[in-house]
């Protein structure tokens, strides 16, 4: 692999979140509390994480024409990102995610993809030599399906390292698959790539194995609190994570892909690299929202220190 550089094509939302006692019926206005906006969108997420955890790190995406856009940019920036190639939508607002979480935790989000949706096989075109330039390109699935693909060709003619986190989970084609070295889903994700419900680490080896047999080399299945499994060729095992007092798990998924390849490309063998993304995900999991809980690099290597 090619030394440093990381390119991320994904997503950018402003998540709106409302705190709600109740979800509302049809017809019905509930007042709600504890308003506020944050940045977010997987993409954008797991970019914060690699800029604040230490990487040579380039972003392709959408913004809209409009004020959150550029503050989201501006932001970006302060989080150690190249956002040349972070392009502003004429007559698009910026994407959208409308949440609300009840008095039980759980959430209902309608999302408009906005600018995201824009991110076309044209528009990647323009920023082709970001990533013939990158040792490795990490993606989710909230850009366009084809511009995903089209991005994992380029990547792969030129040797660049193609990650892809298959979230939101979906089916993909196996063209796109056989051109991915590493794969991070979650159990669910691995569930509908593979048809295995992954419940213990039997299945996450089977899973792993049929991923494998696309033609991806390494599979990391992240398995919540229990860590992840990870298979390299065939060979599996499960490098448990971090315990700690959780506050919310919004982005810890995010936090571990950023902070992960981060790691690889300092050349960190893959355990180590593991340990320190899981370390990133950690601290995550114990702040609230998105991007704000994502944690920089001093606070890692001080997590990783104080644990042994």
């Amino acid at each position: 692999m090619k030394t440093g550089k990381l390119v991320v094509l994904g997503s950018i939302n402003a998540d709106h979140i409302l705190n709600l006692t109740h979800f509302p019926q049809p017809g019905e206005t509930v007042i709600g509390k504890q308003y506020q906006v944050a940045f977010g969108g997987k993409g954008a997420n797991q970019a914060v994480a690699a800029g604040r955890s230490g990487a040579n790190i380039a972003f392709i995406a959408g913004v809209g024409e409009d004020d959150i856009g550029a503050r989201i940019r501006e932001q970006l920036s302060r989080d150690q990102i190249d956002v040349s190639a972070v392009e502003t939508v004429a007559d698009e607002t910026t994407g959208v995610a409308l949440i609300f979480v009840n008095g039980d935790a759980e959430n209902m989000i309608g999302i408009n993809a906005g600018a995201n949706a824009a991110i076309t096989p044209d528009v990647l075109a323009r920023h082709r030599q970001k990533i013939i330039d990158a040792s490795a390109l990490l993606m989710q699935l909230e850009s366009p399906l084809e511009t995903v693909i089209a991005a994992a060709q380029l990547a792969h003619q030129h040797q660049t390292r193609v990650i892809l986190n298959p979230a939101p989970a979906c089916d993909l084609p196996d063209e796109l698959l056989a051109l991915v070295d590493m794969i991070t889903p979650n159990e669910t994700e691995a569930q509908r790539l593979t048809g295995v419900t992954v419940q213990n680490e039997q299945d996450a080896a089977r899973a792993a194995q049929l991923l494998h047999n696309k033609g991806i080399t390494t599979v990391l299945i992240t398995l919540g609190s229990r860590g992840v499994w990870l298979s390299e060729n065939g060979q599996g095992q499960r490098i448990p994570g971090f315990q700690v007092q959780a506050v919310d798990t919004i982005a810890a998924g995010d936090t571990f892909n950023g902070a992960l390849v981060t790691a690889l490309l300092e050349h960190q063998p893959m355990q180590t690299a593991v340990k320190f993304a899981h370390a990133a995900a950690a601290i995550a999991v114990t702040r609230a929202g998105a991007q704000s809980s994502v944690p920089w690099r001093n606070e890692i290597d001080a997590f990783l220190h104080s644990q042994g």
